[in-house]
């Protein structure tokens, strides 16, 4: 693959040094996306084109509720390439009036990703069977690659009306998003694509379970089954990770993007409550919480934050660059030190913090008291895909830190 993204350079240099090609207009309104993953597979989602007074493009990506502003994009002559907001994955090709086609990538992690798109197309998913006497609406008590060394549990949770689903699966260690599909017959299709991540999930259901296989990209799948199960829930998230024997405080030096050490040890942090934010820039669930977190500081100035970043970004500068970018279109304004470049492996991450029992999960909070004492550490985070989990997830943290607040 790292082949793959010398060739497309070099392809890219020479297209910049050809002679330009009349532009086009693109189409304003509704393309649809189709990336091609794996097993022949594609993964459809929704993108609104909108031309601006000034002759450029802004654009929108559709996931069920989730709307994402892509207000970067590029077009030399026949060629457009489109940043996604905050994370590092682009789309870059050329494009007609009424179609697009070219790749996803990711260069850190050396992934690319074909895509197409076409105009005019809403459907993100096409059904064939007109009637349905299914509804996977409700909670579905979910395995990923069962009976397998590699398995972990989720939690389905949907709603459908007529043949549209949207909903998420929840895990210990976060939830797969907004996503958006159909139950078509007895087939179950949903997709979501953030500029991170570029999920679907393929399953056949019957009233009380689900088979189907999860795609992550072209580059990852695994099996998972599913069963109606109104009751279930997931291990508690505050159980999950916690402190060695030995240790009582968090302790950490870390440099942040001025090249200042920073340490829970400096005058700051001296009796006040403290977040310590485990993430990484590439993370969407870590994108969730650090607006949480960006939000929850404009009324509680009190409350020290500082996130320790995790990044998959091959050199220290392009780390820190992946940092600013976050901050700047986030406005986050609590320090994030770099933690760790070149890999985001959460073994690796457990090395730097050795108090821990393990780095299960990104993002992982650690809430400390004026005294400096680990309270708490949550693990993962359920954001607005998860609606009510979300929800008494703010309450339980506004009453816990205001708690530490007034001891």
């Amino acid at each position: 693959m790292k082949l793959g993204i010398a060739v497309l350079s070099i392809l890219l240099i020479l297209v910049g040094c050809k002679e330009e090609k009349p532009s086009v207009n693109l189409s304003e309104g509704i393309w649809l996306v189709e990336l091609d993953v794996m097993d022949g597979q594609s993964l459809p989602f929704n993108l609104k084109v909108d031309k601006k007074m000034d002759g450029s493009y802004a654009m929108q990506i559709f996931n069920a509720e989730e709307v994402i502003d892509v207000d970067e994009v590029e077009i030399k002559g026949d060629s457009i390439r489109l940043q996604t907001p905050v994370f590092e994955g682009y789309l870059t090709g050329t494009f007609t009036e009424n179609k697009m086609e070219g790749l996803f990538i990711k260069e850190s992690l050396d992934r690319i990703v074909p895509f197409t798109a076409v105009y005019g197309t809403e459907e993100r998913f096409k059904a064939n069977n007109k009637s349905n006497d299914k509804n996977v609406s409700g909670i579905w008590e979910t395995y990923f690659s069962p009976d397998l060394a590699e398995e972990y549990v989720g939690k389905g949770i949907f709603l459908q009306e007529d043949h549209k689903v949207t909903g998420t699966f929840r895990t210990t260690t976060g939830d797969y998003r907004f996503l958006e599909g159909i139950l078509d017959g007895d087939s179950l299709k949903l997709s979501a694509f953030d500029g991170a991540h570029a999920f679907l999930f393929n399953a056949k259901v019957t009233d009380s379970s689900m088979n189907g296989i999860f795609y992550s990209g072209n580059h990852f799948k695994e099996p998972f089954k599913a069963t109606r199960n109104d009751t279930f829930e997931l291990p508690d998230p505050d159980s999950l990770t916690f402190m060695n024997e030995g240790y009582d405080k968090l302790a950490f030096t870390f440099p942040d993007g001025n090249g200042n050490m920073i340490s829970l040890a400096d005058d700051t942090y001296q009796n006040k409550v403290i977040i310590v934010q485990l993430m990484g820039t590439w993370c969407p669930n870590c994108l969730d919480e650090t607006i949480f977190l960006v939000d929850y500081l404009k009324d509680n100035a009190n409350v020290e934050v500082i996130g320790l970043a995790f990044e998959s970004a091959k050199t220290e500068a392009k780390a820190f660059e992946g940092i600013k970018r976050l901050k700047d279109r986030i406005g986050v304004e609590y320090p994030i030190l770099l933690a760790q470049y070149g890999t985001y492996d959460k073994q690796k991450a457990q090395e730097k913090l050795p108090m821990l029992n393990h780095v299960l999960s990104y993002p992982t909070t650690i809430i400390i008291d004026k005294k400096g004492n680990v309270r708490k550490i949550h693990t993962g985070f359920n954001g607005p895909a998860t609606g009510e989990k979300f929800l008494e997830f703010k309450k339980n943290f506004n009453e816990l830190i205001s708690e530490l607040d007034s001891e």
